[in-house]
This record gives C-alpha cells, structure tokens and sequence, in this order.
C-alpha cells in the first residue's frame, strides 16, 4: 500500500467511483424466493453517500457480473448515472464507464471485494476492498476500509475523498440546505 502523503494525494484526484454491487453495497447474501424472486439489502447510509458524491461533482457508476433489476432501481433512487450488469470480464467493463464517463482510468476509484474484481484492480487510479474483501482483494487495494460491504464501506470512502479534496464542508453545507425542515 502507499504511504499517506502518497494515498492522500491519490484520493484527492478522483472524479469517478465506480462500485461492484454484491459485497460491496450489499452483505454479499443474495436471498432467493421458491418463486425465484431476489432481494438485496442496501444500506441508507451509502444511499446518501451516494448522494453527497453528486453534491461533489463526483460521477459514480455501478459495475456488477450479475444482472438484477433490484439493481437499477437502487442505482436510479441513488442517481448513479452509470450501470453495467452481467459483466462476468470486468476489466473491459471498466474501461467502458470510464469512456462513457470521459474521464481517465488514472483519476477512477474502484471499490471490490472479491476475485472478479482483481482485473479492474490493476487498472483504477484508486483500488479500494472492503473490509470483509477475500485475502487476495485485501492484499491488492491501496486502502481497505474499516466499514463491511453493505455496511457503510462506500459511504465511508466518498467522505474520505470529498475531504481530500477538500470540499466536505461546502457539500455538507449544500445538503442540509437542501433538505432542512422547512416550518
């Protein structure tokens, strides 16, 4: 991993996030109905990481090898603007979003946490694993958050680099103006 002048500078850079969906936004589980019927549990809280991204100026896009329509709708109430599905070869995938997006893969972030996500790894400007990443993820990210998949890891990584690009206070401000109750 890089040491902290160095990590700090490469938070600081980023303009795309880019979220692998099962295990990362999600516990992993994947609960399936005798109807066939799936269900995913999201967190709010990166619901509304998801959110202040936006305030940022901050693109995000989802990128999952399976394909859900539990999904889309997350990335729609979320405003995630970008959302490739059923991409078993991630590396490619990536490179495309960030086409779509028109931006560098050098000022991308991507967050992981399990072996598909090992090729998108060599390529992001940033690799981030969750905390409850498989060894091998672990061992390749430049920085593991403290938070599980599922559990507030993306929200936790778009605080960091909102403050390392020092417009934390400016978004946070924006959001609560925004949505105060008005009497």
């Amino acid at each position: 991993m890089p040491g902290k002048s160095a990590l700090a500078a490469r938070f600081k850079r980023i303009q795309f996030l880019v979220c692998d969906v099962d295990g990362v936004l999600t516990d992993g589980g994947i609960w399936l109905d005798n109807l066939g019927h799936e269900a995913k549990v999201f967190s709010a809280q990166d619901g509304l990481g998801l959110s202040l991204a936006r305030y940022g100026g901050l693109q995000t896009a989802f990128l999952s090898a399976r394909e859900s329509k539990i999904v889309t709708q997350r990335a729609q109430e979320c405003g995630v603007q970008l959302v490739m599905q059923g991409k078993k070869q991630k590396g490619p995938a990536f490179h495309e979003l960030c086409l779509q997006a028109k931006v560098s893969e050098s000022v991308t972030l991507y967050l992981g946490d399990d072996l598909m996500d090992l090729p998108v790894f060599e390529r992001a400007g940033l690799a981030v694993a969750v905390a409850n990443a498989v060894p091998e993820v672990k061992q390749a990210a430049d920085y593991v958050t403290r938070a599980a998949g599922g559990q507030g890891a993306v929200r936790e990584i778009i605080e960091r680099v909102l403050r390392a690009q020092g417009s934390w206070g400016k978004v946070l401000g924006q959001f609560l103006k925004n949505h105060a109750a008005k009497n």
